[in-house]
């Protein structure tokens, strides 16, 4: 703890990822035990990814190996959810002569998950934790990451009252606020491609008065493209919070998480401290071809359906109605367009285009 005023990016990476942090201590709960993530809505999620990892393995003619990791892995919830999904479609295909893609390919997976917290006991052995994202060039596969890059920290400026855009400084003891320098330099360029002011150290777009706030995404660019780099052929995969250029918000999005609440965004290490995407910006860093979609899309696109089962199946089937009935209110929760379907896609192609997963906006 440090009552030293420093930018929010500085304190967020403290507050997370420092010794004792929100991500890194070992005692705790994890996010789950902060706030619920589509992963924890539902294994419908979890078998979403699996469905795309099967296209991805397809597009790439079934390699000998194929490579899945998932970057901001929490405690491994969604890589072990996509082994199981992956078990049973092998187990169901046994029998099959047109199942050997389902039946082959757990054997041929190779799991990773990055993450800065240690690994949890009782993990799925075949899942290989990383504090670290692996060497550029080094995976064939499939890249996901889940709500990770509203995670990475950045910096927050703000419209002073002559209309210059200065940096916010943060208190970390208590998140209290002050204004410091102007803002120059590769992130003043970042605001003007990504977040536009109305000139040189001019007012942020929105209601073009003091007070407008942004979030500098020029770090979150930089990791997502280090984590594309990792694949030498595949797609790379993230879902979050986000916001594009024509629509950001007039006053960021900085908060924070603590016991399944939003809260005052106080970076001590207590909760999570938290941004929307900025993800056109990351998809130009990561390379060409990218495509960008809702959630409640691509869900969609892999079979995730919120549709209620026939009446009829009341009558004929009781049991199984009530568990259909189930599962379509959680693909309805995933899908909902004013919650977790709202969330972003961005799909990134390494040297294969991006059709061939069959993602639809």
């Amino acid at each position: 703890m440090t009552n030293e005023w420093c930018g929010w990016r500085d304190a967020t990476e403290r507050a997370l990822y420092g010794p004792g942090g929100f991500y890194t201590r070992a005692d705790g709960p994890g996010p789950a035990g902060h706030f619920r993530t589509s992963v924890h809505a539902s294994r419908q999620y979890a078998g979403a990814v699996a469905r795309l990892l099967e296209r991805v393995d397809e597009a790439l003619g079934r390699p000998e190996r194929l490579d899945v990791l998932d970057v901001g892995a929490g405690r491994g919830e969604l890589l072990s959810g996509v082994l199981a999904a992956l078990d049973t479609a092998g187990a169901e295909a046994a029998e099959s002569p047109a199942g050997e893609a389902a039946r082959t390919l757990p054997g041929r997976l190779r799991a990773y998950a990055v993450e800065k917290a240690p690994r949890p006991e009782g993990l799925d052995p075949r899942i290989t934790w990383l504090a670290e994202l692996p060497a550029p060039g080094t995976l064939t596969g499939l890249l996901f990451a889940n709500e990770w890059l509203d995670n990475v920290p950045v910096d927050v400026v703000e419209t002073d009252p002559e209309g210059v855009v200065r940096r916010v400084l943060v208190r970390a003891e208590d998140g209290a606020e002050r204004l410091g320098e102007p803002v120059t330099g590769e992130d003043a360029a970042w605001l003007a491609e990504w977040w536009p002011t109305g000139g040189a150290g001019g007012p942020l777009d929105g209601d073009g008065g003091p007070g407008c706030r942004a979030e500098i995404g020029r770090p979150r660019d930089a990791a997502w493209a280090r984590a594309v780099r990792t694949l030498r052929r595949g797609f790379a995969v993230t879902a979050d919070y986000a916001h594009l250029r024509e629509a950001r918000p007039p006053y960021g999005t900085l908060t924070g998480f603590r016991d399944g609440r939003e809260a005052a965004p106080v970076p001590d290490g207590s909760r999570d401290i938290t941004a929307h995407v900025a993800l056109d910006a990351c998809a130009a860093a990561g390379g060409t071809g990218a495509l960008l979609l809702t959630q409640r899309a691509a869900l969609r696109s892999l079979g995730v359906d919120g549709s209620r089962p026939p009446l009829a199946l009341a009558t004929t089937d009781p049991a199984a109605y009530l568990r259909a009935l189930s599962g379509a209110g959680e693909a309805a929760e995933l899908t909902d367009p004013g919650g977790l379907g709202a969330f972003h896609w961005l799909v990134q192609p390494v040297g294969l285009p991006a059709g061939a997963v069959r993602l639809s906006p």
